[in-house]
């Protein structure tokens, strides 16, 4: 249990602890944003729309993020919430995203809300795909008061193929332009 998962408000001064070993090397949270390598997240989605992926090599194990690995990478992909709802059965509450991720095989335990600090309690969500993008329904704990057009990221596993380009596991399907908040633009 964190400082943040205790007192939600706490987000406002400083950002949720990430898992070392779970994101590429180099990178930082801060309270709106996770950098990989100086790279901002919600640059990144600004300037590439959503779904976007970085790639970058993972941290050796037990160096503490000090050591990049030569062989493995590891992607980050970040997505945007088409629609949330609340289950008026008492159940999880459901988020619905712009990318098919059930390829990817995302750490979904190190989804962080980006582009904003909010103060809400965590509390158990379901995430999926939109229509088109059929990502088996699982569940991260994410701010209550997560809503349509917030950005998520999340690390995941990437490999190496034989032209030494990091790719995700099982490919990259569905990813649609989307439009950008900055400039209303569609992107891709």
């Amino acid at each position: 249990m964190t400082l943040t998962r205790i007192m939600p408000t706490l987000r406002r001064s400083i950002p949720d602890p990430i898992s070392p070993d779970r994101w590429p090397q180099a990178t930082r949270a801060t309270v709106g944003d996770v950098e990989v390598g100086g790279i901002s997240l919600v640059r990144l989605a600004d300037l590439c729309g959503t779904p976007a992926v970085h790639i970058a090599p993972a941290s050796m194990p037990g160096s503490n993020d000090t050591v990049a690995s030569p062989a493995m990478p590891v992607g980050v992909v970040v997505v945007r919430v088409v629609e949330a709802s609340e289950d008026l059965g008492g159940q999880a509450r459901t988020l619905t995203l712009d990318a098919d991720l059930g390829a990817l095989d995302p750490v979904w335990s190190e989804a962080r809300l980006i582009g904003r600090a909010s103060v809400a309690r965590a509390i158990r969500t379901a995430l999926g795909g939109g229509s088109g993008h059929p990502t088996p329904a699982t569940t991260a704990d994410l701010p209550a008061d997560t809503a349509s057009g917030d950005l998520i990221a999340l690390p995941y596993a990437a490999v190496t193929d034989d032209a030494g380009v990091a790719r995700p596991l099982s490919g990259w399907r569905g990813n649609r332009s989307t439009s950008s908040p900055v400039d209303g633009v569609a992107v891709r």
